[in-house]
């Protein structure tokens, strides 16, 4: 794949600020010029990005509809009403309904939970959980990552004689529910001062208000934060702001004291002796609690994270990571079946996106195979299947376009549809397929112009070997927790060469095991280049290297060293 890299020079403003900061902040002008790229060009924005504080988190009560939901929830405490937390069957809203879960058990018995089958209910409140809520005698279904278009479905659970508190952070349409609260800051009347939380973020605001009216101490919901951390990384949710924060407590809390279900996914993945970032939840933790909801039933992966010891949590973690194998042989099967169709069918030319359709394809692999085929094509994805006698299926974008947008504008076509801007999900009949496919694609051509189909590098800033010290590493480490937004920098050094122990590593020798050296220093750094084995022959002629990279520290038996993550290469000019 060949990127295109984008090094944006800073205006004489912001090198102003830039030197500035160093100087306030006592930091290398480098990493001064890293916030201010990220718009943190004052003094005190810059001093609550590089050290996240818990009381920075925004009063929960600022929320849209906070206050009533908190009221209802006393009510049915008080009377001693049966309570049913109700969510997704993503991570996301697993741990949503875990969290909300774990905090009223605390309080009351009188609680239960429901996850719907992706395959005989489909994405959000279903009547069939409601009519589980009616048989189990609740009076009040939470929904939590979820609800925020249920409008029938609420209805009919109103006439049941049932309440809903719907904590949702997805666009809302024109029509709210009718429910006693609809808790989303995305709502066009909310002043709340974030609306990037994930499903479980909200969750977390929700417990929050009610600790806060209720006379908890805050320390009783830290334990709470390791879930909140795992649905912000498998969300995809911008880690700024709040997101941040909680992001940054949740790993401390994961990696110091995770809950037993939590603990036995880590111990699964290999990973109970490493130091866990956000990348160990997105390609590990978080794919094995989906796979639960893919492959079998979402409630597996909240009984599992509502383990109250760790034997239990082991066993319930051997059986998801049994779906986590089963998922990723159907992932494979899938997505090489939809690239020999693409590749055979669709002429790329002439289509600025993809919406391919077999009515045999597993409805929970769908996204996942979006996912592929937009990093494999760079162009938007739709991947759709056959379910309950409808069409459904995953979106996935590239960045720039707007899929949610895209997808809206087709909604008298639709039955059902929701999510982001990069992510999103939809239903329809299939009379309405060719129709839809003909109007995306119309849109997408429009909209997804050249430059966005061609993948980029961005890059931070320009450096050579010496400025890597230990103080450097150090200091860029406070930049993390990394994701989209605040994504892990990435720095351009041009002419290494190599210092003469760099090998092909690799089952095929595929990968550049880099020892290498500037003219700025004489001891080699170093670094591993993934995939670019074609530049191996041209590095041991001692032909000048460009180089773009991330900055880790690895960790070898008790040796911690520096390595760079080389995301491409080219010749020197």
């Amino acid at each position: 794949m060949i990127y295109r890299w984008n090094y944006v020079t800073l205006s004489n403003d912001q090198k102003t600020r830039k030197n500035e900061i160093a100087q306030e902040l006592n930091i290398d002008p480098v990493l001064a010029e890293l916030l201010v790229r990220r718009g943190l060009s004052t003094k005190e924005k810059a001093e609550k990005f590089l050290h996240p504080s818990l009381s920075d988190l925004h009063d929960p009560f600022l929320m849209p509809d906070m206050e009533i939901a908190v009221k209802r929830i006393e009510k049915a405490l008080g009377d001693k009403e049966r309570i049913l937390i109700y969510g997704d069957y993503d991570v996301d809203g697993t741990t949503a309904v875990s969290l909300v879960y774990k905090f009223l058990r605390k309080i009351t018995n009188n609680i239960d939970y429901y996850i719907p089958d992706r395959y005989d209910e489909g994405y959000g409140i279903s009547f069939q959980g409601i009519d589980y809520a009616v048989s189990t005698g609740v009076k009040l279904i939470i929904s939590l990552d979820c609800g925020i278009k249920a409008v029938s479905k609420v209805a009919y659970a109103k006439e049941k004689g049932i309440d809903f508190i719907i904590c949702d952070h997805h666009m809302p349409d024109d029509q709210l529910p009718e429910a006693v609260a609809v808790v989303d800051a995305k709502r066009p009347d909310s002043t709340y001062p974030y609306d990037e939380l994930s499903g479980c973020g909200v969750g977390f605001k929700l417990v929050q208000a009610l600790a806060a009216r209720n006379g908890f101490p805050f320390s009783d919901l830290e334990p709470l934060l390791d879930l909140v951390a795992v649905s912000i990384a498998s969300d995809i949710v911008p880690i700024t702001g709040e997101n941040r924060v909680l992001m940054y407590y949740g790993l401390k809390q994961l990696n110091s004291n995770p809950s037993y279900g939590l603990r036995g996914i880590i111990e699964i993945c290999g990973l109970n002796h490493k130091r866990l970032t956000v990348s160990d939840i997105v390609f590990k933790i978080g794919p094995r609690i989906n796979a639960s909801g893919r492959m079998m039933n979402g409630k597996e992966a909240v009984d599992l994270l509502l383990a109250n010891d760790i034997e239990l949590a082991r066993i319930k973690s051997k059986n998801i990571d049994k779906y986590n194998e089963d998922r990723r042989e159907l992932d494979k099967k899938i997505t090489d079946e939809a690239v020999e169709f693409i590749d055979s069918q669709i002429d790329l030319k002439y289509n600025n996106s993809i919406v391919i359709y077999d009515e045999n394809w597993h409805k929970g692999i769908v996204g996942i195979v979006a996912s592929r085929l937009t990093e494999k094509y760079f162009r938007p994805a739709i991947v759709l299947t056959k379910s309950n006698g409808m069409i459904s299926g995953s979106a996935r974008s590239v960045p720039g376009f707007d899929m949610y947008k895209a997808i809206e504008a087709c909604r008298d076509l639709l039955l059902n549809f929701g999510g982001h801007t990069y992510a999103a999900g939809l239903t329809l009949k299939e009379e309405n397929l060719e129709e839809f496919k003909r109007r995306f694609n119309a849109i997408s051509f429009d909209e997804v112009k050249p430059g966005m189909m061609q993948p980029q590098i961005l890059i931070d800033a320009e450096i050579q070997l010496c400025k890597i010290t230990p103080k450097f590493v150090s200091d860029l480490s406070m930049f993390s927790p990394f994701g989209p937004e605040n994504e892990n920098p990435v720095f351009l050094t041009r002419n290494v060469v190599d210092a003469g122990g760099s090998k092909l590593v690799g089952k095929e020798l595929h990968h550049i095991k880099m020892e290498i050296v500037d003219s700025s220093v004489t001891r080699p750094l170093q670094g591993i280049a993934f995939g670019q084995d074609f530049y191996f022959r041209l590095f041991k002629e001692k032909h000048p290297i460009d180089i773009c990279y991330n900055i880790e520290e690895n960790t070898h038996g008790n040796n911690i060293f520096t390595q760079l993550m080389v995301k491409d290469m080219r010749l020197s000019e």
